[in-house]
């Protein structure tokens, strides 16, 4: 494929993967992260071809635009989609593969200072990650695995694999269609105060009546 209609590729990602897609012009006002992604095309391009400082020039206006730091020197691959975009980071020797989706705060980071070396994770193809995920290491996230929201991941995760968690663990090890993000990949804490409310307002609830039955019988 060359440059251009992968370039046009990258721009049809809205369309076919977010479901609150309703025209071009939104592309070009709410969709940063294809817009990151675009602009990560034309850094590499001058990255790879030792135009190094063009690179990061490009690199940080797209940043500035799009909130999404995504180093050129990265590895991506096709269809691309970063969803809401702003606060994803991208470091140096990340790979990422084919049909890849990133939700917003996602990192995918580093955990050393060497140079020269891979520091950062290889993210193959159909891998949903979640907000505000963290990814960081050389290590692997497999085919078609999913990463909850606010997980962090250190270690490799198998294909068609869900982790969760501080740091992530493998809850769930099943292969499937779908390309959203399941009930084990929501936000824990957030889930865990919903249900503290409802058991608060039926404690109310239940107070009231005993109260009311109780000046009735007086």
């Amino acid at each position: 494929m060359n440059f251009f209609a992968l370039i046009k590729e990258d721009f049809d990602q809205a369309r076919l993967q977010d479901p609150a897609y309703h025209s071009v012009f939104e592309l070009f006002f709410n969709y940063p992260g294809i817009w990151a992604v675009v602009n990560y095309r034309f850094a590499h391009f001058f990255y790879t071809r030792k135009c190094k400082r063009i690179a990061r020039i490009i690199s940080g206006i797209s940043q500035f635009f799009t909130g999404v730091d995504l180093h050129p020197g990265a590895k991506l691959g096709r269809r691309v989609f970063i969803d809401h975009a702003n606060g994803v980071v991208i470091g140096q020797t990340t790979i990422i593969e084919d049909d890849v989706l990133i939700y917003q705060g996602v990192t995918l980071g580093g955990t050393s200072l060497d140079k020269n070396i891979k520091r950062h994770p290889t993210i193959k193809s159909g891998v949903i990650i979640g907000a505000g995920a963290r990814v960081l290491g050389n290590i692997t996230i497999a085919k078609n695995a999913k990463i909850g929201s606010n997980a962090v991941v250190i270690a490799d995760v198998p294909e068609n694999a869900t982790a969760v968690g501080i740091p992530a663990r493998i809850v769930k090890n099943k292969k499937e269609n779908s390309r959203a993000i399941d009930k084990h990949c929501e936000d824990k804490l957030a889930l865990l105060e919903k249900r503290v409310l409802e058991l608060e307002n039926l404690l109310l609830h239940e107070k009231n009546e005993r109260q009311f039955f109780n000046s009735k019988k007086r």
